[in-house]
């Protein structure tokens, strides 16, 4: 979905003039322009909590419905992932037409529906609504100063020592509208993601670029609006702030839903309007992440400088320049990486399943970089909700065939030949996907259990299953069948048929393979801190720029960590470098694993219940596992390089 609408846009602004253009208008969002007093229609989204990351449908809850019924949204596959149920409301505005409205009067709520009402107030469950694709904005006021949030809450209760809850039922909402005099042509991007060349001339009108809301709590009498309609005007009101005037929640009760709407010009042009949801905050601290990944590159560049230049060249050079009776001589008194020329490509412990994880680190590593870079350059806006998650998964599914392709090949140069090429080949398309669908099948039971429409629907999964075998596959196998067919990769050395015996050391070497992965978690747990608020506290993510800046930095790291852990454990005649190459950069996961724990120990502490705890294990476990094999990868392939080059260079036979 993503790639069908990006190469479309590419393509016109490529026929496209630039400078006709005024602003950059992003994929995924659709310039609408609204007539005086056209009506305008606000949808919801799914309830959502920072306590219990379990969303549940906007109508789970005694709200008014609107009068032609309740209708759901289309919605992307990355919505579905993410939870979004999106539907109508019965609030709806006329453009510039500022009015207090009567929506509905509940029955009196049942003991079920006040216990209901009050467990999602305590949970600090937020209203979610949205207008022309603008999710609503509230302000409060917290330490002195003023914080934005999206969303309002339910209700709200005066103290943790109280047994009252309190319902939001009147919401004061500022719709800023912008009068745009349209001249010249644009580009814009409708709803089905192809771009379209419009003359603005016809779109004279007013363009909404801002949703604001202020949630109150009146305790109304029933009585008094026994006659009125849904849509009839009643008076303006401003919030109470005496707590015994805000409408409590109890059986029995009947509760009186209103709303009030005010227009407000606004300078704010139509591209910029997602600038206010988008400041980037703690711009110093991405800054500082970046200088502290770049003083750990600069410092593992300077030992990889020193190993080949000062060390392995030394050697090189010095043996080069001996004749044969000296070499054979020379050979006598070999010591550390030289005396492992017979052994240093003997095939590895389980080889196959290494072939696998490159090759699924390979492909995971690739759908990162893509997806990174065209968030990057603007091309997955915020504004196409889910557009990001599905991107990355038709990406996945496409980049099987490096996968296959890689993990294939790597199997010829370990085993010699491509006999099972085919087994391997399956095994990579099952590996990370299997476990993936194993975690979220499980988690998904429990959101069943729960009710909450974060839950998978039972077609989405057949809808996943069918992408998986019948895109990713067949890719995967294609792709292993180029690499039947790639050129072999030929060890510079002979391999003795009687393995060397390693000599005994005073440490195990798991224990710097382990410590390795400090130096990438090192560039890495910062920017870590900003994506774990994003998924978890609900904030938004789009400092890409510097993502790309601290995943270029992080590649660098992984491969200088296990080139140097690599030439480490040779200089010591220990040729079983493999797994090890992998892990050193791969260990990376296993801090990254243990910083989102400290995460939900210390900055998710309003996290609660063992349910919202597995949901959030169960998918730091997901992110981990896909760190660990791109990390791994990336380090290991470098090695391979490394090792490879190494011992092209020397003629010992």
């Amino acid at each position: 979905m993503a790639s069908t609408q990006i190469i479309p846009c590419l393509f016109l602004i490529f026929l496209t003039n630039l400078s006709f253009l005024h602003a950059f208008y992003l994929p995924g969002s659709f310039m609408h322009t609204y007539t005086e007093k056209e009506p305008i229609f606000v949808k919801v989204n799914s309830l959502t909590s920072i306590e219990t990351e379990l969303p549940f449908s906007y109508y789970s809850l005694p709200f008014c419905t609107p009068q032609e019924g309740i209708k759901k949204s289309a919605e992307n596959l990355g919505e579905l992932l993410m939870g979004d149920q999106i539907d109508n409301s019965p609030y709806r505005f006329k453009l510039n037409v500022n009015e207090s409205v009567y929506l509905c009067t509940t029955k009196p709520l049942t003991q079920q529906e006040a216990t209901l009402l009050k467990q999602r107030t305590r949970q600090l469950y937020q209203v979610n609504m949205i207008l022309d694709n603008l999710p609503v904005m509230r302000f409060a006021e917290q330490n002195g100063g003023s914080i934005q949030w999206t969303g309002y809450p339910v209700g709200f209760y005066p103290s943790t020592d109280s047994l009252d809850d309190y319902v939001i039922n009147h919401l004061k909402f500022k719709v800023l509208v912008h009068e745009y005099q349209g001249s010249e042509e644009v580009i814009v991007t409708g709803e089905d993601g192809l771009g379209v060349v419009e003359r603005d001339d016809k779109k004279s009108g007013y363009q909404i670029v801002g949703f604001e809301v202020v949630p109150c709590s009146i305790k109304r009498d029933p009585q008094h609006f026994s006659n009125k309609k849904m849509y009839d005007s009643v008076d303006k009101t401003h919030c109470p702030s005496e707590i015994d005037k805000s409408q409590i929640i109890k059986e029995g009760e009947k509760i009186t839903f209103t709303y009030e709407v005010e227009f407000e010009m606004s300078d704010i042009k139509w591209p910029s309007r997602w600038d206010a949801y988008l400041k980037m905050e703690g711009a110093k601290i991405h800054w500082f992440s970046i200088m502290n990944s770049m003083m750990v590159v600069f410092f593992l560049a300077g030992i990889v400088f020193i190993i080949f230049l000062r060390t392995v060249r030394r050697d090189l050079t010095k043996y080069d320049e001996l004749d044969k009776e000296a070499q054979a001589h020379m050979n006598e008194e070999l010591s550390g990486w030289k005396l492992i020329v017979n052994d240093v490509f003997r095939e590895p412990a389980c080889p196959k399943l290494l072939c696998v994880m490159v090759g699924n680190g390979v492909q995971i590593t690739g759908m990162a970089v893509v997806t990174i870079v065209f968030a990057a350059l603007g091309l997955l806006s915020p504004a196409s909700r889910g557009m990001l998650l599905t991107g990355m998964i038709i990406l996945y599914l496409f980049l099987g065939i490096t996968a296959g392709y890689v993990g294939v090949r790597l199997w010829r140069t370990i085993n010699g030949n491509s006999d099972g090429w085919k087994s391997l080949s399956w095994f990579t398309a099952c590996f990370f996907s299997g476990i993936v669908f194993i975690v979220l099948t499980a988690l998904n039971s429990i959101l069943w259990k729960n009710k909450s429409t974060g839950a998978l629907p039972v077609s989405l999964f057949f809808t996943l299953l069918a992408l998986w075998f019948g895109i990713s596959v067949p890719l995967t196998l294609l792709g292993g069948l180029y690499g039947t067919r790639a050129e072999h990769i030929e060890y510079p050395v002979r391999t003795n048929q009687i393995p060397r015996e390693i000599p005994v050391r005073t440490y195990p070497s798991w224990l710097l393979v382990l410590g390795a992965g400090t130096l990438p978690f090192g560039t890495l747990f910062i920017e870590l801190f900003f994506i774990l608020s994003s998924l978890w506290l609900g904030r938004f993510y789009y400092v890409f720029g510097f993502l790309l800046a601290v995943l270029s930095l992080l590649v660098i790291v992984c491969g200088e960590v296990s080139v140097v852990l690599t030439y480490m454990h040779m200089c010591v005649e220990d040729y079983k470098w493999w797994w090890k190459a992998f892990f050193a950069s791969g260990s990376v996961a296993f801090y990254v694993f243990l910083y989102s724990i400290n995460y939900l120990v210390f900055d998710l502490r309003s996290l609660s219940g063992p349910v919202s705890a597995m949901l959030y294990v169960g998918y730091s476990f997901i992110m981990a596992l896909a760190i660990m094999l791109s990390t791994g990868s990336i380090g290991f392939l470098l090695s391979f390089y490394f090792v490879h080059y190494l011992f092209s260079s020397v003629k010992i036979d």
